[in-house]
């Protein structure tokens, strides 16, 4: 059973950055593609990027490319979140979900596994 956490969630200003942390549980999280989600008050839940389990493919959400980047580190069972150029329309609760050699997919249906969120709000 994959366990995720996230971390990293905080009160930015606008142009400013964060990175989000997603700790896995996992001893080979590197067999798990992971997808970070947000949800903002009122709305539904959207992705905003993905890595796939071998690493090779990202993608990225329109409204976050070119500001957001994905990374993963296998070897301390950790995928991140770079944030930069934060907007106010950025703020939301981000949450990290993962799937087992699963391809990346925009639908939180096609993600098993799920951390409990953390919560990024930009704002001067």
């Amino acid at each position: 059973q994959l366990q995720l956490v996230e971390s990293g969630g905080g009160l930015v200003q606008p142009g400013g950055s964060l990175r989000l942390s997603c700790a896995a549980s996992a001893f080979t999280l590197g067999s798990y593609t992971i997808a970070w989600f947000r949800q903002a008050p009122g709305q539904e839940r959207e992705v905003v990027s993905c890595i796939s389990f071998t690493g090779i493919s990202t993608n990225y959400a329109d409204s976050v490319k070119g500001r957001f980047t994905i990374s993963r580190d296998n070897a301390k069972n950790t995928v991140y979140l770079q944030m930069n150029s934060l907007k106010p329309e950025d703020t939301a609760v981000y949450y990290c979900a993962g799937v087992i050699r699963g391809w990346c997919s925009p639908h939180s249906s096609a993600y098993n596994y799920w951390g409990q969120g953390t919560q990024v709000t930009v704002s001067s």
